[in-house]
């Protein structure tokens, strides 16, 4: 039975597979097989966390990390560019392209506009930020606000205040916001002209044959030129001298056209050509024959004048009109790039002339007159020669009576024009003293500009007070012939030599900053009539009260059309190639005998000077020799003579 049976397993597989060898052997195979695929595991485990534990796989998700990190900081950095571009500086958007409505041309804002509010006078600086970075004038209130996007200033003030018309104050384009669309509109452009306004050749050339009034907004009349400037604090020393020079034509003439300095290349980082630019945009603003105020505010003017003159002159403090004169225009003749040169800029080609410069020494008083005869035969004490630019003539006047007159009155002395004038005719003397030697000068016109700025020195200064000299100038108005002081041959030279005056400058009460006030006197050609300007007080003057006044700076301009009987063009001719002649120690020697004459009389009236006012006029004049920049010369005055360059 057991054959048959182990017969049968091996006919029939299927039964013998469940025989117990079968199951021994297959139990065996399994557990190898587990076996193996528990080390396969273990292998793949240990090579798994190998990999995770080796310096490498480390660096590389190190890698990863940061890579991302990085887009993550760059994503964030675009996302808040894009932020702050939409909220400040302005994107360009198309208007509107409704086949319906276009609302760029039909703004239904546009009658919320208020003219009667828009000042364009101050500084252009958003009213909240302070930045002069993309600004926006609303032109509701028009105060000034930043930005145009949906966080900026401007769309936070439209929403609150429902104000929603403003205008772009650098690219000259009109907005609504918070609808964020272009307006476009003709009826807008006045405020445009308003904001920059320009002339033409053919406009310019007729200021001074029109005499047709003006209409502000508010209703009132006014002559273009003859504005009032606002007085901000205590600026009115400098309000009558931009009122003065915006009356000089050819200094006008070029700064109405922006064109003119535009230009003109300076160094990087130049501010001394913002004082160019506000003096042209001041100019501008006052012959404006469309302005909505009849006044202008010279705030953005005076800020460049403190800003480049480093404090010196101040908006809160008043000055002295002269200083400021000389400053302002060195510092545009610095700036325009002018030189030595008379024909170097428009201010050299206006106000600058010559004049000769005679000096010599003079032996103390307490020397024995043989040793005064010997020193005068040294080098040292013979007359020296000397050419020189100047700016302005620095007259002098006599000193007022102590005591009362026969009638026990203190009457207030006068001088005729001429006399104070006589300085400059190459024959007066006048004795400048130090604390070491005495000098002698004397001075020579040589070449008169277009226009002369005549200062009359009425404050001297001492150690304890400032004190105020009221004599009163007798001049002339009309015909004034400057030719007079000058000698034969140079007369010869020049084609005209009389003049007219075009400006007073005038000092009213006490001496001392901030004690008196400063006002104007200024010929309006259209109309041929005076007018008296005092900050914002504009009045017309007859010509007779102006000479009753206490006259410190004056501007003369020349006449073309009285022509000088001395002229001869043979001698205009030959004075372009000579050259200065210097005198030789006999021919000094000489002049130097012939003018003791009046060395006694030069003396006495140095005598009755104070000692301060002569050093400080002997410095200036040696300070006035050897100046090359306008800035610095502009610090250093010449009581006689300003070269400026």
């Amino acid at each position: 039975m057991a054959d048959n049976s182990t017969l049968v397993e091996q006919n029939n597989p299927s039964k013998a597979s469940n025989s117990p060898l079968k199951r021994k052997l297959d139990s065996q195979d399994s557990t190898s097989r587990n076996n193996v695929e528990n080390k396969k595991t273990k292998t793949e485990d240990s090579v798994k966390s190998n990999r995770k534990s080796s310096p490498e796989r480390k660096e590389r998700k190190k890698e990863k990390k940061s890579k991302k990190s990085k887009e993550e900081k760059k994503k964030l950095k675009q996302a808040l560019k894009k932020e702050v571009d939409e909220a400040f500086f302005e994107v360009e958007i198309a208007p509107v392209q409704d086949p319906k409505v276009d609302k760029s041309r039909i703004c239904p804002y546009l009658d919320t506009i208020n003219r009667s509010l828009l000042d364009f006078d101050f500084e252009k600086l958003c009213s909240v930020s302070l930045s002069h970075i993309n600004v926006y004038a609303c032109l509701v209130c028009g105060k000034y606000f930043q930005g145009r996007g949906n966080k900026s200033h401007a769309y936070t003030h439209s929403v609150q205040d429902a104000h929603h018309v403003f205008l772009n104050l650098s690219t000259h384009k009109f907005y609504c916001i918070p609808d964020n669309y272009e307006i476009i509109d003709s009826s807008l452009d006045d405020i445009i002209y308003v904001l920059n306004p320009t002339f033409t050749s053919e406009h310019i050339s007729s200021l001074d044959s029109s005499s047709k009034l003006s209409r502000a907004y508010d209703g009132t009349t006014y002559l273009p030129g003859i504005v009032g400037l606002n007085n901000i604090k205590a600026n009115d020393y400098c309000n009558v001298v931009l009122q003065a020079l915006s009356h000089v034509m050819p200094l006008r003439n070029y700064f109405l056209q922006e064109a003119s300095y535009k230009t003109i290349k300076r160094p990087p980082g130049d501010q001394m050509f913002l004082v160019v630019q506000r003096f042209g945009e001041l100019l501008r603003k006052l012959w404006n024959p469309r302005n909505f105020k009849a006044h202008v505010s010279p705030h953005e003017m005076l800020q460049s004048v403190v800003l480049c003159s480093k404090k010196r002159f101040q908006i809160t403090s008043q000055g002295d009109a002269l200083d400021f004169l000389s400053w302002f225009l060195n510092a545009m003749h610095g700036a325009l790039n002018g030189t030595k040169k008379l024909s170097s800029s428009i201010i050299n080609k206006t106000f600058r002339g010559k004049m000769k410069v005679f000096s010599r020494k003079v032996p103390p008083l307490e020397m024995a007159e043989h040793e005064k005869q010997k020193l005068l035969l040294t080098p040292e004490y013979q007359e020296r020669e000397e050419e020189m630019p100047w700016l302005y003539l620095t007259c002098d006047l006599p000193p007022t009576p102590l005591f009362p007159d026969e009638l026990q009155e203190n009457i207030i002395p006068q001088v005729p024009f001429h006399s104070i004038l006589a300085k400059f005719n190459g024959v007066f003397e006048k004795e400048y003293k130090t604390s070491k030697d005495s000098t002698l000068k004397r001075f020579q016109l040589t070449k008169l500009p277009p226009y002369i700025i005549v200062y009359v020195k009425r404050f001297t200064k001492n150690f304890f007070v400032q004190e105020k000299n009221p004599t009163i100038v007798n001049f002339p108005i009309k015909n004034i012939d400057f030719g007079d002081l000058l000698s034969t041959e140079v007369r010869a030279r020049h084609r005209n030599t009389t003049y007219d005056l075009m400006a007073n400058i005038v000092h009213d009460g006490e001496p001392g900053p901030g004690k008196g006030t400063y006002r104007v006197h200024i010929l309006h050609k259209g109309s041929g009539k005076w007018y008296e300007l005092q900050d914002l007080h504009v009045a017309d003057i007859l010509p007779q009260m102006i000479t009753l006044s206490e006259s410190y700076i004056q501007i003369f301009e020349l006449r073309t059309d009285i022509p000088n009987p001395s002229y001869e063009p043979s001698r205009q001719a030959a004075s372009g190639n000579k050259k200065p002649i210097r005198k030789s120690a006999d021919q000094s020697a000489g002049s130097g005998n012939q003018a003791g004459k009046s060395k006694s009389q030069s003396e006495s009236s140095g005598k009755q000077k104070g000692t301060s006012d002569n050093q400080s006029e002997n410095s200036g004049n040696q300070s006035a020799s050897n100046g090359d920049n306008a800035g610095d010369n502009a610090e250093e005055q010449s009581d006689d003579m300003d070269t400026g360059e």
